[in-house]
């Protein structure tokens, strides 16, 4: 499959088939909410901060460039919110493949509403009319070309495609409505909206600790380039961002999502991480917004966990985010907070190494003999799929390429194996 060739978009849907088919199924749909399902798909491959670097398993998807990937995870994004919020399960192949058309018009009639810019015409110029699928194609290339493309800035990437989550967040809601043109109105006047919030958040955030450092100032810069604001927008904007804006009046509707909320709460945390130190007003401020958005203590400590584990995960590639002092006091501060999460949850973990009889082979083998390479693989990989049966890590992915055995038993409580051998 080459995402540049006609044809991408139908390969795309039989490649991910049976993936997309579990999502709709009854069991699945009730072990969680679809916006923390959507998060968990979403929030790893970094399209909620702007950076397509998340792991693609698409066969050839190594040579790729950064539009081809960008291209196939807002596809894969929008594709995956419509299955979620599906109102019945899918059973057989023939409903998987009704429910994919279905979508397809959605996206189809969404970006011809809400973003008319993109619009398409249905007939090719020598009067055939076009396919639904040639039409999304054309839609999504389009939508990627007002996209920036990666030049060594963090932030300018960012802040340009961090907007696809909110065409992901909006289309959402879209598919449960009737598009008509009070409607398309609605949602065009959402999307200006929103995106004015984000606004808002980063002013709000960039005067935390009072002083707004250079890189700071030049977020909104890169912010107000990818956005359509008018030109009274960018004046208020401008005017905000140099007085700030306190949480209580950003404003933000009192009804947003789960999702939402959270795209906002991590916007603010990478925001006050343009400076590559997080202070204690800044931490003070982090907590306030995350009470004002209706979030605990607790749900800024996951975030902060995610945004962490997305960045260790992916060093290399955001290597000119931090310097390398940092990269030691982040994978600290992580090392700390996930601690936290497994010391809490010991008695689960414990219960997951009794019901794990390779682990325990492993562990007694351990006590008098040097575990071999492969063994010790098998133990890291069965320690974080133990990880992950703790309800935190549900929701948040683990960053598993950072978490090598040495960090793992960092982690895990004192005396977790003599307890589990015990």
């Amino acid at each position: 499959m080459e995402p540049r060739e006609k044809g991408w978009l139908q390969a795309y849907l039989e490649f991910r088939k049976e993936l997309l088919q579990d999502l709709t199924m009854e069991t699945k749909r009730k072990a969680s909410h679809p916006e923390y399902s959507l998060y968990r798909i979403i929030q790893p491959t970094g399209l909620m901060y702007g950076q397509i670097i998340g792991e693609i398993d698409f066969p050839g998807s190594d040579h790729w460039d950064e539009k081809d990937r960008m291209k196939i995870l807002l596809a894969e994004s929008l594709v995956c919110s419509s299955l979620l919020f599906h109102d019945e399960p899918v059973t057989s192949e023939e409903d998987l493949s009704r429910v994919f058309m279905k979508t397809l018009e959605s996206v189809s009639n969404f970006y011809n509403n809400i973003f008319p810019e993109l619009s398409i015409p249905t007939k090719t110029l020598f009067g055939r009319k076009k396919t639904l699928m040639e039409l999304v194609e054309k839609i999504l290339e389009k939508r990627i070309e007002h996209t920036s493309t990666f030049e060594g800035n963090f932030w300018e990437y960012f802040f340009h495609n961090a907007l696809l989550f909110l065409d992901v967040f909006i289309f959402g809601q879209w598919i449960h409505t009737n598009a008509d043109k009070v409607v398309a109105d609605f949602f065009r006047y959402e999307r200006d909206e929103l995106r004015f919030s984000v606004v808002k958040v980063i002013a709000s955030a960039a005067h935390a600790n009072k002083e707004i450092a250079f890189e700071e100032k030049r977020l909104l810069e890169f912010f107000l380039q990818s956005t359509d604001l008018s030109h009274e927008r960018k004046k208020e904007a401008a005017k905000i961002f140099e007085e700030g804006i306190a949480v209580e009046d950003i404003n933000l509707p009192s009804e947003n999502s789960w999702i939402l909320r959270k795209f906002f709460l991590e916007i603010a945390i990478l925001t006050l991480w343009v400076d590559k130190k997080v202070e204690q007003s800044e931490l003070d401020y982090l907590k306030s917004f995350c009470h004002y958005l209706s979030f605990s203590d607790e749900d800024l400590e996951n975030s902060m966990i995610a945004i962490e584990g997305f960045v260790l995960e992916h060093w290399e590639q955001l290597e000119y985010l931090q310097n390398k002092q940092d990269f030691h006091q982040v994978s600290e501060q992580f090392i700390k907070r996930v601690a936290r999460v497994a010391e809490k949850n010991k008695s689960r973990l414990l219960k997951e190494i009794h019901e794990r009889e390779d682990v325990l082979n492993l562990l007694r083998k351990a006590r008098a003999n040097e575990l071999t390479l492969e063994e010790k693989e098998h133990m890291r990989m069965q320690l974080i799929q133990m990880m992950k049966t703790l309800p935190t890590f549900v929701i948040i992915s683990l960053p598993q390429k950072f978490l090598t055995l040495p960090i793992l038993l960092k982690i895990l409580p004192r005396n977790l194996f003599a307890e589990g051998l015990s």
